[in-house]
């Protein structure tokens, strides 16, 4: 069957090898972006999916909180930050932090907090270790998965202190996991175009690398859809599997789809297509090889395509999210979170079959299997 679907594809020999567990090259992952067959490229990375993942399509119960949208950085492709000083600028203290989250427990018990934030230039390293304490305090097994490369490597520099440093001390205070943001591209050239000021791509790496030493495990991302090259992208998928041999820590891999809206990128990124979504995450699936799960974050990409993508390498719906502010000030349409319910029915009406697990995907429903 796969066969004959790979048959008359122009990257047969790049299939083939994919499909073989053979390991592909920067010079096969461009052939995949720049080649028409999606089907074909779509049906090698689900069979790939499907011999990591089985029918699974995980999600998971979460909370989102961006504690501060104050950042010195002020990235092009960012509309969320803002100054300090601005009307709209906001930064939540630990007690508003705390009652957040305790809001949307007395609904829901959420098995994970996604703490993100601006880089804020005057909170100290207490304001971080004393969240996290008292976060773990009051939610015991909830794990909080917080804090970019990006924002560690500032909290670190704010402090004084080293970034392993950093690390230990926010580790010891409940840092569970760190989420995948801040890498954008790594590309110096793009990084130059959309966020000048931010840390290079080697840097976010050595974080990480850093991190993944001191057994605090990670997602890793890649911001697509405004002026990176194919080469560029498979650039930087290879340098995440290249960390991933090092290091072992990587949980997830997460194209996040860029939105131009209210940033200062309008006029130089052109709208993406959802076949060229689609690419993305079956480029994802074959190049990254060694990153057992592919998640759509839905907030950006729109549930009707997450759909689709689940059969085209995506084993992750993410979670229910419930609050999310970054991707809705540039514009995104989709909700700010889900049910657990609406979630399961998504996934259901793909075929495959919803399975809860927490941030480290550990199974939670393990009666769905």
């Amino acid at each position: 069957m796969m066969e004959s679907i790979i048959a008359k594809s122009d990257v047969r020999d790049v299939l083939e090898r994919a499909l073989e567990g053979q390991r592909l090259s920067a010079q096969d992952g461009v052939r995949l972006f720049e080649s028409d067959d999606i089907s074909a490229s779509g049906a090698v990375a689900n069979e790939i999916r499907m011999r990591i993942n089985g029918n699974r399509a995980y999600y998971v119960v979460n909370r989102h909180i961006n504690y501060t949208d104050i950042c010195k950085n002020r990235c092009r492709f960012c509309a969320f930050s803002r100054n300090e000083g601005d009307s709209d600028a906001y930064a939540m203290s630990v007690d508003e932090i705390v009652h957040r989250a305790e809001t949307e427990w007395q609904a829901m018990k959420f098995s994970e907090l996604h703490i993100v934030g601006g880089l804020h230039p005057d909170l100290p390293l207490s304001y971080y270790t004393e969240m996290l304490s008292a976060l773990s305090k009051r939610f015991p097994s909830v794990h909080i998965q917080a804090f970019t490369a990006v924002e560690i490597a500032h909290i670190a520099e704010v402090a004084g202190i080293t970034i392993q440093q950093a690390l230990i001390e926010l580790r010891d205070a409940g840092l569970g996991s760190i989420p995948g943001g801040g890498a954008e591209v790594f590309s110096p050239r793009v990084r130059s175009i959309v966020c000048p000021e931010k840390m290079s791509g080697k840097k976010w790496l050595e974080v990480i690398r850093q991190a993944h030493q001191l057994g605090i495990k990670s997602n890793s991302t890649m911001l697509y859809g405004h002026v990176e090259t194919y080469q560029e992208r498979v650039e930087h998928m290879i340098a995440l599997r290249d960390l991933q041999d090092q290091t072992g820590g990587f949980m997830t891999f997460i194209p996040l789809k860029f939105h131009a809206a209210n940033t200062d990128l309008i006029g130089l990124a052109s709208p993406m297509s959802a076949i060229d979504d689609l690419k993305v995450y079956s480029v994802a699936r074959l190049i990254i090889d060694n990153i057992p799960h592919l998640k759509v974050f839905w907030i950006m990409l729109g549930l009707k395509l997450v759909q689709v993508a689940l059969s085209f390498g995506a084993d992750d719906f993410d979670g229910t999210v419930v609050e999310e502010k970054i991707t809705h000030r540039a514009g995104a349409s989709t909700p700010e979170g889900l049910t657990v319910a609406v979630i399961k029915h998504l996934i259901e009406e793909t075929g495959h079959v919803p399975v809860e697990r927490d941030t480290v995907y550990n199974l939670i429903s393990t009666e769905q299997i």
